[in-house]
């Protein structure tokens, strides 16, 4: 790092050093315990992403992403023996890909895989392990089967949840293979549940009103206006731990700019709100303003702005309500995401959740369109559309008679 300053422009030195005053004062340090819960979280994340991707039930998707975080002062790990400097990480991949075995029918094999934690120095692939770091993994993976006729998928599949290595400071874990999970799709309604042994963890249940293009329903009109509604019920395992939340999903103007907001259950509050709006309905590029409700402290001081900037490669966010919930509750500090994700059904290219194709995209199937409609009509020999009179005027022909010997 000395190196690379001494031969960076003071101009860079000097953003450098904003930067890294900003994230040291602003950055709040990670609780033990939001490190202890992630396992639960990441599974359950997987789930609602797989539930996206089964909206269609075919077709294919791809993710792949990790955070990076150039500070250690970022990231900070607060334990019962004070507070130490580190990284937080996750690092995560996906992968869906389907076949018609006959007419209408697919099968498709499906597999989520995401490792993260929190390390005492910065990695890609292998860890410091000092006494308060910790790596874990969680890979889901399934089957699917859709018969599009029908609007109808069957999939469910397997968690398998590893630990690397748990610190002194955090509980002790071990490696459960006995996470398991299933989904039923008919229409726009699906249930999904997850199990723990013959326990049941959450079941969530989904209705997708919204008309999507990609699915073949409509680019515009009153059913684009439609809700999305989705209700998850958690398992506390006895009495009043359980718990429930309620999330709505609203367009509200022309498929590019969406309301969404949450509530839990019984406690009747608030949990979270964003405004998106994506530039294109592929939601290929997004940007977001976030609240969430943090419950360490009373009254809207408890409530965490935020928001961020999605690109094609790479995505940019403060206080995003989404990295609070699935990154260790990292607040006051600026996250930077290299990732990338890609899903198709029939052709058409658009990122996860979007209602259109992606506009070079659509533009190439309108064109083979227009070419099919045309091409349909048939080309007869003489280069003429079927249906079509073809005239050719003959002029300037010349022959010769021959003799009645047959000489020249």
């Amino acid at each position: 790092m000395r190196d690379f300053l001494s031969r960076t422009p003071l101009f860079t030195k000097s953003l450098w050093a904003v930067l890294f005053f900003a994230v040291s004062v602003l950055a709040d340090a990670i609780p033990t315990e939001a490190l202890s819960t992630a396992g639960a979280t990441m599974r359950d994340q997987q789930l609602r992403e797989i539930r996206d991707i089964m909206r269609g039930g075919r077709g294919g998707y791809v993710d792949l992403g990790f955070n990076y975080l150039p500070f250690r002062t970022q990231t900070p790990l607060e334990s019962e023996f004070g507070e130490h400097q580190g990284y937080a990480f996750k690092h995560h991949a996906a992968g869906f890909g389907s076949g018609e075995i006959t007419k209408n029918n697919h099968l498709g094999f499906l597999l989520w895989y995401e490792r993260s934690g929190w390390d005492g120095e910065d990695f890609f692939f292998w860890p410091m392990y000092n006494d308060f770091s910790l790596a874990r993994s969680v890979t889901t993976w399934g089957l699917s089967y859709t018969q599009s006729a029908m609007n109808f998928t069957l999939a469910g599949g397997m968690q398998h949840q590893n630990v690397e290595y748990v610190g002194d400071v955090y509980p002790h874990e071990n490696d459960s293979l006995l996470y398991s999970w299933g989904l039923v799709r008919w229409g726009r309604t699906s249930v999904q549940g997850s199990f723990h042994k013959s326990h049941w963890q959450s079941v969530r249940i989904s209705m997708d009103l919204e008309s999507r293009a990609v699915y073949g329903g409509r680019k515009s009109g009153i059913t684009t206006y439609f809700p999305n509604i989705d209700v998850t019920l958690y398992n506390g395992h006895g009495g009043d731990d359980d718990s429930v939340r309620v999330f709505w999903e609203q367009n509200l103007y022309a498929q590019v700019l969406y309301g969404e907001v949450s509530f839990d259950f019984p406690r009747k509050e608030f949990h979270s709100g964003a405004l998106k709006y994506y530039p294109d309905p592929s939601r290929m590029v997004a940007i977001e303003v976030t609240c969430l409700r943090r419950n360490v402290r009373p009254g809207s001081k408890d409530l965490l702005w935020g928001g961020g900037i999605e690109l094609p490669f790479v995505r940019f966010a403060y206080n995003s309500s989404y990295d609070y919930e699935t990154f260790f509750h990292a607040k006051g500090t600026f996250l930077v995401e290299f990732q990338f994700n890609l899903a198709t059904i029939d052709g058409l290219l658009f990122a996860r959740g979007g209602t259109r194709s992606a506009p070079m995209e659509t533009l190439n199937i309108e064109k083979k369109k227009n070419f099919d409609s045309k091409d349909n009509k048939g080309i007869d020999l003489m280069g003429s559309a079927k249906g079509e009179t073809k005239t050719l005027d003959a002029k300037g022909i010349r022959y010769e008679k021959a003799d009645s010997e047959g000489g020249k």
